[in-house]
């Protein structure tokens, strides 16, 4: 696998484990609230949802992190399997919740993508 590929997913998981830990861990902190633009009474409200989110942003770490060390083809089909879930979720954060999500989390999905298929 190319290293520019390798360097892009794990850059897309290792966001991911970054969203998990904002989500599950710092929602109603101060960096939680700014991030998120919440006040504190909203993210009080929301914790549980956002946790839940959280958890299922670090599965897609999960996976990412998994495709690195797996064999092929499984390591290919779990990086375009993986990459797609990142960048459906990201188009739909961006088009439900604010489309800064789709520049976060789905452009670096969709590069990160290219080249894995360009470099197979």
């Amino acid at each position: 696998m190319n290293i520019l590929a390798i360097l892009l997913v794990t850059l897309v998981a290792v966001e991911h484990v970054y969203f998990l830990v904002l989500e599950m861990f710092l929602w109603t902190k101060p960096q939680g609230m700014k991030t998120f633009r919440n006040t504190p009474e909203k993210a009080e409200m929301t914790k549980v949802l956002a946790a839940n989110q959280g958890l299922y942003n670090g599965f897609l770490a999960a996976g990412l992190f998994y495709s690195l060390i797996a064999a092929n083809p499984v390591a290919f089909h779990f990086k375009v399997f993986f990459l797609c879930c990142v960048i459906v979720a990201g188009i739909y954060g961006g088009l439900t919740f604010s489309k800064r999500i789709i520049q976060v989390q789905a452009v670096p999905a969709i590069v990160a993508l290219v080249v894995v298929l360009l470099v197979g």
